[in-house]
């Protein structure tokens, strides 16, 4: 009779002391960001611009023959602003023609990605002040680079850029650092001169 009533009692503990198990939803990790501070690009290339404080500049180790092609690094973010850099001069073609040529190439690159993308939306950014002119390209959806453009002087310069960042696209999980970096590409082409 007692060992009945120890296996009873052991059976009310055991299922007393049974902990239920809830999943936790899925979620993702929160992402802080750094207070927005700028700086000016050095003196020693042929355009300047105004870029994050919390960014590093590094030099285009896939093109060490194009001194002026820089990367500005966002470490914390695992994203990268690639800017790349032409001089429209060339003994064999006019301007115009490098120009042309340098434009259409920055549109198919942007273009690229519309295997990915849910839309690619155009911007025309116009500068007559400081003679900076582009286009802007805002990618929208899983694509690679959410925002890339160029900006010339139609005449003696051209500047391209594109933004990356270094994870798996997915939108909803990146859309706060695209939307958090996207400030800093824009003030980039806001404060783009010639020098």
């Amino acid at each position: 009779m007692n060992s009945k009533i120890f296996l009873l009692a052991l059976t009310i503990i055991g299922w007393g002391c049974e902990e239920k198990f809830t999943p936790k939803p899925r979620g993702f990790f929160r992402i802080s960001f750094p207070e927005k501070e700028y700086q000016p690009l050095p003196d020693q290339f042929p355009y300047v611009f105004h870029f994050p404080e919390y960014a590093n500049i590094t030099p285009d180790r896939q093109n060490p023959g194009q001194p002026w092609w820089i990367n500005l690094e966002v470490p914390e973010n695992k994203a990268e602003i690639h800017i790349s850099y032409y001089e429209l001069y060339d003994k064999q073609k006019p301007a115009r023609l490098l120009l042309a040529e340098f434009m259409e190439e920055s549109r198919e690159l942007a273009y690229k990605h519309s295997i990915k993308a849910n839309a690619i939306e155009e911007r025309i950014f116009v500068n007559p002040e400081d003679k900076v002119f582009g286009t802007v390209y805002h990618i929208e959806g899983n694509a690679a680079s959410p925002i890339q453009f160029f900006l010339t002087d139609s005449t003696r310069h051209f500047l391209r850029g594109a933004l990356y960042i270094r994870a798996t696209p997915d939108i909803d999980s990146l859309k706060p650092v695209i939307d958090f970096l996207e400030h800093d590409v824009i003030h980039l082409i806001e404060t783009t001169k010639w020098e």
